[in-house]
């Protein structure tokens, strides 16, 4: 975990997989196991505001950028962007199987809140097949829960690691990083403003195991 960037009241950081976002709504669950969470971290190792709060989440078992501000107009004008799609998100992902070398998923999901289907759309582009692997990059439109995972798995090439949204049928994964394969690697808000988190090294050093084992690099245009 890793601060990217401060701008201003606008807080980058690098979230790793298996960190909730924020402190668990208390109950005796969360009593009972306790997970560690970005939000206290930041204001326990970088001396963040006890204001400082996420403009937007990540799933727990996601890794990458998340944007935070300890002012609630900050995070309210983002999260606006969001509810848009004004903000472009980028995820690197290693799926199950050999999919498209492009692809466009529009598929409504089940919104447990609303108690109905929503229109969910998420854009791919292949980097390399790793064998009987993918590795791509996903763009999601839509910001409904866990919709790169779900939508994903709904054609075939659930993410690797996924326990919730698994593949039909298992597949060994050579040097398997023990987590979720998939990581929030870029975001770019209307403004122009990038910011990008680097693949953590348990993701980094699986990838270049499976490149050495059998890359197919996918030509431009292709």
């Amino acid at each position: 975990m890793s601060l990217l960037t401060k701008k201003g009241d606008l807080w980058v950081l690098n979230k790793p997989s298996g960190m909730l976002t924020h402190p668990a709504v208390h109950d005796a669950r969360a009593a009972r196991n306790p997970l560690p969470d970005l939000m206290t971290w930041a204001k326990e190792e970088l001396e963040a505001p006890d204001s400082l709060a996420p403009c937007h989440r990540l799933d727990l078992a996601t890794s990458g950028v998340l944007l935070a501000s300890p002012d609630p107009e900050v995070r309210g004008a983002i999260g606006k962007m969001f509810a848009a799609g004004e903000v472009t998100k980028k995820y690197k992902a290693l799926v199950v199987g050999r999919t498209n070398r492009k692809g466009t998923i529009r598929r409504k999901l089940q919104d447990g809140r609303r108690g109905r289907p929503l229109d969910a759309v998420t854009r791919y582009r292949l980097d390399s097949w790793l064998g009987p692997f993918s590795l791509i990059t996903a763009r999601p439109e839509t910001g409904r829960k866990h919709q790169i995972r779900r939508h994903l798995q709904s054609i075939g090439h659930a993410v690797v690691g996924d326990d919730r949204y698994p593949p039909k049928r298992f597949r060994k994964v050579p040097g398997f990083p023990g987590r979720l394969w998939l990581h929030a690697n870029e975001l770019t808000l209307p403004d122009g403003q990038r910011f990008r988190a680097p693949l953590p090294d348990e993701l980094a050093d699986h990838l270049e195991l499976l490149v050495s084992m059998n890359e197919e690099p996918i030509s431009e245009g292709e």
